[in-house]
């Protein structure tokens, strides 16, 4: 791990080595890139490293200054590449500094230790994404309005912030393809998260070449909000294993996103981008709105949905499953096992087999009574 401190340092270059200083190694080769910036030659080829390119500065009729837009070309892959060497470098420190210290104090296994560190950098990543996107959903006008979700595309141009957003979302899921070997994620547990990075990868840079940023935007929202629910209730049942409410809560809100998502896509694809006049195929213009397209994307979107709420549907029965069993153990252990009373009446009212003490008496001694 990057900015930890060893005893025995492992030979330069090997595994352990490069797991331990990667932060390091990055760390470097990022203020390589800055230092461009001090040398004019090397200038131009630092800031598009750096800097957000594919600027267009146009006049609005409601605005006499000039607004910048942008929109996007290969010199984004230096920038994606740029932000991706930033991503490890605070995965490294969000790791070092604040899970690592949590682990310590909880003792976990390692299973679960795994499962802590997974839930603890994405839920730092969610919780940003999703204050950064509310900030900029409330500065556009279609969330008011959902059909400029469709209505004069191609939407070529973005903001700033919107370009930014795209450009830090491309490189956060692409650094987390070195993390799984940084982080040193256990064999079967690397299927699972590759398989929800590539999803990721795939739909945010779909979105954003295909000029669809707008609809990505809207779903990318509240899908951030329900996965931030879901790690951060996993952190706390982590901590506590009796704090349970928040994954309620989480299935509550995880079935109504899947719903808003496929009404949505449905909407844009189905009916909104199927009945625009601008229809056709232009890598020049950027359009990309044509039947097979369409058709492709939204099927992407549907069988994206259909997976996550069948695993969704098999975890919560899983999570069932598991609560039944506990349950019932917990009755067998609190049902007493009664020991039944043995009680011998022929022996002339002995009671479990002792001959009461009136009953002690010799044979001759009850003679005498009697007479």
């Amino acid at each position: 791990m990057g900015f930890r401190k060893k005893n025995k340092s492992p030979p330069v270059l090997s595994h352990e080595f490069v797991i331990q200083n990667h932060a390091d190694m990055v760390s470097c080769v990022a203020m390589i890139i800055l230092l461009g910036l001090m040398f004019e030659v090397t200038a131009k080829f630092a800031i598009m490293f750096i800097t957000v390119q594919y600027n267009v500065t146009q006049t609005l009729d409601d605005r006499p200054e000039p607004v910048n837009f942008y929109q996007y070309g290969p010199k984004d892959i230096a920038t994606v590449f740029f932000y991706l060497l930033i991503a490890i470098i605070l995965h490294a420190l969000i790791q070092e500094y604040i899970l690592d210290k949590i682990n310590r104090r909880l003792h976990l296994s390692k299973t679960k230790h795994s499962k802590f560190n997974e839930s603890g950098q994405l839920a730092a990543f969610y919780l940003f994404s999703f204050v950064w996107g509310c900030s900029i959903l409330t500065a556009e006008e279609f969330v008011t309005n959902p059909t400029l979700l469709w209505e004069g595309y191609p939407h070529t141009q973005m903001a700033f912030q919107v370009k930014f957003f795209y450009i830090c979302q491309i490189a956060y899921w692409f650094h987390a393809l070195p993390e799984l070997y940084f982080q040193k994620v256990r064999k079967e547990d690397i299927p699972r998260q590759l398989y929800y990075i590539c999803l990721y990868i795939f739909h945010i840079t779909g979105a954003y070449v295909l000029n669809l940023h707008r609809l990505g935007l809207v779903l990318l929202i509240p899908h951030y909000l329900v996965e931030l629910l879901f790690h951060a209730s996993r952190l706390f049942y982590f901590s506590d294993e009796n704090k349970q409410k928040g994954f309620t809560l989480w299935a509550l809100l995880f079935v109504v996103a899947r719903l808003l998502t496929l009404t949505l896509s449905v909407l844009t694809f189905g009916f909104g981008l199927s009945r625009t006049d601008n229809q056709g195929f232009s890598l020049a213009e950027g359009n990309f709105n044509v039947l097979t397209i369409r058709m492709t994307c939204l099927s992407a979107i549907c069988l994206t949905q259909a997976w996550m709420m069948w695993k969704f549907i098999n975890f919560q029965l899983k999570k069932w499953r598991e609560q039944t069993q506990i349950q019932a153990s917990k009755k067998k252990a609190a049902s007493p096992k009664s020991k039944p009373i043995k009680k011998d009446s022929a022996r002339g009212g002995s009671v479990n087999g002792v001959m009461k003490a009136e009953d002690r008496t010799s044979p001759r001694a009850r003679k005498s009574k009697t007479s």
